[in-house]
């Protein structure tokens, strides 16, 4: 198939790129920048330059291709308008075709909860609430639409699980822990969450929610000690959202724990080392000796 990837160049895109060119897909890559086309025409792809944001010319674009995944994100206050750009050039370039549309959640989105799927009721904090109706967008319309939703990506020692590592030590020399240590991480690998955009992708159907969730759900103590080989100590809730901000700490203490059984019956089979392992002796254990 000829598939349009947006983000390309990111975290996950990379490995989507990548895995989608090595099963013998084309790719169409947006990108915004020179250097960004020359990554992804070195690694095999069609760079398109080109204004995310812009709908009209975004539809004309899709209309040439035979899927396409939504990876790129700015990370900031512009997230939703690009969002809601994609989704709506997505409804007038795939409305009424077979052609597959995979668009990019989180986990977030359905606040804490030990046993989180699918079906479970929408939370989200106030960082990512706008989500859902950007997502409704898509799914409410006629496309072969499925939304992925990553847990807590790690990988490659980047992505939100560097905060560990990089937190503060005590006095005595003790790294501290988000909150009270005892909040859950849902997490995937990038690696294997990539293999699952594929896996949704060529399965033809418009899958809606499907949590990319291991099944492995570390507390951050855990992680902690993990990363620091030795005792940490809870640095509490006031403490971490002075530290990293109320939103993004009210996030990443939600507690949360998923199985990730409907990504699994695509006969998605995560393989890669936990995010225990990688802290504890993988790509992120050199950042345990950065200064905090």
């Amino acid at each position: 198939m000829n598939i349009f990837l947006t983000g390309g160049t990111g975290f996950v895109g990379t490995p989507v790129l990548d895995q989608l060119l090595r099963r013998g897909h084309a790719v169409t890559a947006l990108v915004r920048s020179e250097s960004s086309a020359a990554r992804v025409t070195q690694a095999g792809a069609t760079a398109l330059l080109g204004d995310i944001t812009d709908e009209r010319w975004l539809a004309v674009r899709l209309g040439s291709v035979d899927g396409a995944i939504h990876l790129a994100s700015p990370g900031d206050a512009t997230s939703a308008e690009v969002d809601r750009a994609v989704a709506n050039a997505v409804v007038v370039a795939f409305g009424g075709t077979s052609r597959p549309y995979i668009h990019t959640g989180g986990v977030w989105a359905y606040g804490a909860g030990s046993d989180i799927t699918e079906e479970t009721p929408f939370a989200a904090p106030g960082m990512v609430a706008w989500r859902a109706g950007v997502e409704s967008v898509v799914l409410d319309a006629d496309v072969v639409a499925s939304v992925i939703e990553p847990a807590i990506v790690y990988g490659n020692g980047r992505g939100i699980p560097t905060v560990i590592p990089s937190a503060p030590r005590t006095q005595d020399g003790k790294l501290t822990v988000l909150g009270d240590g005892t909040a859950h991480w849902a997490t995937v690998h990038v690696d294997d969450l990539a293999a699952l955009y594929v896996l949704v992708l060529e399965s033809g159907v418009g899958a809606g929610y499907v949590l990319g969730a291991s099944g492995v759900n570390p507390t951050v103590r855990e992680l902690g000690e993990a990363a620091s080989g030795g005792d940490v100590e809870p640095e509490g809730v006031e403490a971490s959202r002075a530290r990293l901000g109320a939103p993004f700490a009210d996030a990443l203490l939600l507690g949360q724990q998923a199985t990730g059984a409907k990504a699994k019956s695509f006969g998605w089979t995560p393989s890669a080392p936990t995010l225990v392992d990688e802290l504890r002796d993988g790509s992120y254990a050199h950042r345990v000796m950065e200064p905090s």
